[in-house]
């Protein structure tokens, strides 16, 4: 069984993995509502490419940043589909550098988008989920294993998520939904390109020597939220390349 019939929602899905993340639950068969925060053009693109698959696509604008976003967005795309099986926690922003040069507005806005708009939206999604449904939150493999210098506010946000997973997964267990963290390693996006200045560093620390694709990670995505990954839930899946080989 795949995602057909089922609605999702995923937080900015205008591009990178959220976007390729959307366009497979729609190939599996789901109606989809993604977030945006200034990229309509490319927002839209991706909801005429889910319409052309012959299902439902909406596109919210919603900033993670702001505390009464994040969930009002959950609340907004379950209305827009008439139901949500499947919150997809993918917004996310990173800022790098030594821990010196991180000011206290650096630390706030990871930590408000990282952090606290996926807890919140997974707080909305427990109000709106459908028994049975999935919550499934985007890490990085940087939380798990030694990133580097720079990369500490990233890792500290994104390493939250692991506390958050697995109570949750606990607390709404009885409903059948599972609740489950993708921790990836680099992927090929516009935000980090497989040919920037910060790739060769990257690969190398794969056993793979290559960074991901999105379509990768969205397959990932793809299992947890098909029956047969009924069973699987409260865990961290690593889609690393083998960074932790």
């Amino acid at each position: 069984m795949t995602s057909s019939d089922r609605t999702a929602l995923v937080t900015g899905g205008s591009r990178g993995i959220g976007a390729a993340t959307a366009l497979r639950l729609t190939r599996d068969g789901a109606d989809v509502a993604l977030t945006y925060v200034r990229d309509k053009e490319a927002a839209d693109a991706v909801v005429r490419r889910i319409e052309g698959y012959g299902r439902r696509g909406v596109a919210l604008r919603s900033d993670a940043a702001d505390a009464d976003a994040a969930g009002a967005a959950v609340h907004e795309a379950a209305d827009a589909l008439g139901r949500l099986d499947v919150l997809v926690n993918n917004a996310g922003i990173g800022v790098l550098g030594p821990i010196t040069q991180l000011d206290p507005a650096d630390v706030d806005r990871v930590l408000a988008v990282n952090v606290r708009a996926v807890f919140l939206a997974c707080r909305a999604a427990a109000e709106r989920l459908a028994d049975g449904g999935r919550i499934i939150s985007l890490g990085t493999a940087l939380s798990r294993y030694a990133g580097g210098p720079g990369a500490t506010l990233y890792a500290l946000g994104k390493s939250a998520l692991a506390g958050l997973t697995k109570p949750l997964a606990r607390e709404l267990g009885p409903r059948g939904i599972t609740v489950n963290l993708i921790q990836p390693g680099p992927v090929d996006t516009d935000l980090n390109p497989a040919d920037g200045p910060f790739a060769a560093a990257q690969r190398s620390a794969t056993a793979l020597d290559r960074f991901g694709t999105p379509d990768e990670v969205a397959s990932l995505v793809a299992y947890l939220v098909s029956a047969e990954a009924a069973y699987i839930t409260g865990t961290e899946v690593v889609v690393d390349g083998g960074h932790a080989a």
